[in-house]
């Protein structure tokens, strides 16, 4: 982690998009262009051909992938990657998060403090997706934790009426890597008991009930977790390939 490098990468991005006309006007997010900056300095490591898609990073450690949207259209570009390369999956987590309403006039809102805090385990449920593909070797996953101010254009969709149209990220606070299955226990909720149900699961990640299920089954996938019984008519599970506290 380098928040220095981060935040000089951030105002780049900005600079460039100021140049195209600012927020929410960039061929790609903000969010995900500060990244790719972050994580690749040199601009001949950023979008590189690999055979007939296009990688966001490759070099000597193999392929970086930044995923901030659906994961279900990585599948077969993943599939193709990991037949050459190890390749790492990174998905940005608002660990603290900002919320900034557009009107339809265009002025914004005072911004407000989400009470939701966010953590590396936001990732589970979008890995639903490529079930399939976490089994394969050479598959890792770095979630870089960030406070980010969140722009939410009034287009009377969505929540409430309101569409997430951009991220601005604020501030690196931290990293989660998991770069093998025997270290995808650090992705896990924090807290969770030596032994423990899918309620239990769903109540510290604070998932919904879709999620939660989406974001279980994609950790028993990666080996992060493991089914030891049941409890009535409740399966018991526990953390696996770690320290049985690691996820506390």
């Amino acid at each position: 982690m380098d928040e220095r490098a981060f935040l000089q990468a951030c105002r780049q991005t900005m600079e460039e998009g100021r140049g195209k006309g600012g927020i929410g006007t960039l061929g790609e997010k903000t969010l995900h262009a500060a990244l790719k900056k972050y994580l690749a300095p040199e601009e001949l490591h950023r979008e590189v051909r690999v055979g007939r898609y296009v990688a966001d990073i490759v070099n000597e450690a193999g392929i970086m992938e930044i995923q901030t949207g659906s994961f279900g259209r990585l599948r077969e570009k993943l599939d193709f990657f990991l037949d050459h390369y190890p390749v790492t999956v990174v998905y940005p987590v608002a660990e603290v998060k900002w919320l900034i309403n557009v009107e339809a006039d265009g002025s914004l809102s005072p911004r407000r403090k989400s009470p939701k805090p966010g953590g590396a385990w936001e990732l589970l449920p979008e890995l639903f997706s490529l079930r399939e593909q976490l089994r394969r070797p050479g598959l890792g996953f770095l979630v870089p934790l960030l406070e980010v101010e969140e722009y939410r254009l009034r287009d009377g969709r969505g929540r409430r009426g309101y569409t997430r149209w951009e991220r601005m990220p604020v501030r690196l606070m931290g990293e989660v890597a998991a770069p093998c299955r025997e270290e995808a226990w650090r992705l896990l909720p924090p807290g969770l008991p030596q032994a423990f149900t899918a309620k239990d699961f769903r109540r510290l990640g604070r998932f919904s009930g879709m999620k939660g299920s989406l974001a279980l089954s994609a950790a028993r996938e990666l080996g992060a977790i493991e089914r030891i019984g049941s409890k009535g008519r409740a399966y018991l599970y526990q953390v696996a390939g770690g320290p049985k506290d690691a996820a506390g």
